[in-house]
């Protein structure tokens, strides 16, 4: 059985176990010994990051290369298409996902409820930030007739989970264009994703709660 180091509310570790999910694979999930970057996980896996999948004596981090990985060794169901320029065109997504929305959004989390307060006109420039990133997924994203989820589809989910529970939270909205509001539709109607989504969102609600908590 596949081992996963893992935070409930992580949304890396949301995007890894949509890909497990899809694949139909038997995994377990344990938390980082000694706490998410303790020296102690730091001997398991020597960046500290979260997630990390253990497969016998591998040992890999990083959500990207995880799912990667996985694809190669239990490639059924496929999580890539099978031709050159879409497999590329999955990959562009993917990383728009980790280097693009994503630091947009994890601009944030530092004044989430609870932490910092951020200087005036803080939020509603990193919505603005957000906003931006959106707009330009929204003329990247695949054809709407392409199967998935692909690897490109697992990291979205969450990530647009997290978008609307900091704009409630916070106080901002974004502004979200028609593609890829249907594209999130698309998306919450896959079984592997509304599985997840279904486990995840209470998980972020009690990350954020417990952040409120004197």
């Amino acid at each position: 059985m596949l081992r996963v180091y893992s935070f409930p509310a992580s949304l890396y570790c949301a995007k890894t176990r949509i890909v497990l999910r899809h694949k139909g694979l038997d995994w377990a999930e344990v938390p980082p010994p000694g706490g998410y970057g303790s020296d102690e996980y730091k001997t398991v896996v020597p960046s500290g990051n979260l997630p990390a999948l253990v497969d016998g004596d591998l040992v890999i981090a990083d959500s990207e290369a995880i799912a990667e990985y996985l694809e190669e060794r239990y490639p059924d169901p496929p999580m890539l298409p099978t031709g050159i320029e879409d497999r590329a065109l999955v990959r562009q997504l993917c990383r728009f996902h980790d280097t693009r929305l994503e630091p947009a959004l994890r601009g944030m989390f530092p004044y989430m409820p609870g932490r910092a307060v951020p200087e005036p006109g803080y939020l509603e420039r990193q919505a603005d930030a957000i906003s931006a990133r959106l707009a330009q997924l929204a003329q990247i994203l695949m054809p709407p007739e392409t199967p998935g989820p692909m690897l490109s589809d697992c990291g979205y989910p969450p990530t647009f989970a997290w978008i609307d529970a900091l704009g409630d939270a916070m106080g901002f909205s974004v502004t979200w264009p028609e593609p890829v509001a249907a594209y999130r539709a698309r998306l919450a109607q896959m079984p592997a994703v509304a599985a997840e989504l279904e486990a995840y969102l209470p998980a972020v609600t009690a990350f954020l709660e417990g952040l409120r908590k004197p």
